[in-house]
């Protein structure tokens, strides 16, 4: 395997799973010789039942778009939007975590806004009353 770009660019995990999803749909209708697909038919199945049961799920490039015009006054890099879009802060210590020298950067009230606008514009991938594959196997593994 070759790079072709080395720094083309980060994907966020909708455009992962979107990818997946249909790559997974052109190898299921391949025909012929399918030597040395089988490992790869096995890491896009794995990686998208894993997105499957993330934020990326209940995304579209419109929230994309929406959810990037709504942080674009927080002057944050393209890394930390990506990892916000990807993870889905519910915190102010998530976000501490993922804003680089956020103490400095924001204060408790810029990261409470920030919170909001995560909120209303990022689907809840788990809404009130249903519960996600991994905390069902959380609860499982405690019991």
């Amino acid at each position: 395997m070759e790079v072709l770009r080395e720094h083309g660019g980060f994907l966020s995990n909708y455009e992962v799973y979107s990818m997946l999803c249909e790559s997974q749909e052109t190898l299921s209708k391949v025909k012929g010789p399918t030597r040395g697909l089988e490992n790869l038919a096995t890491i896009a199945y794995e990686t998208t039942k894993y997105l499957a049961g993330t934020a990326c799920r209940v995304q579209s490039p419109t929230v994309i778009e929406t959810f990037l015009a709504a942080v674009a006054p927080f002057e944050l890099t393209k890394a930390e939007k990506l990892q916000i879009l990807n993870l889905r802060p519910t915190t102010p210590v998530e976000i501490s975590l993922i804003v680089e020298e956020s103490d400095r950067r924001l204060s408790e009230e810029r990261v409470e806004e920030l919170l909001q606008v995560v909120r209303r514009t990022l689907p809840d991938p788990n809404p009130e009353g249903e519960r996600g594959d991994n905390e069902e196997t959380d609860r499982n593994e405690t019991t």
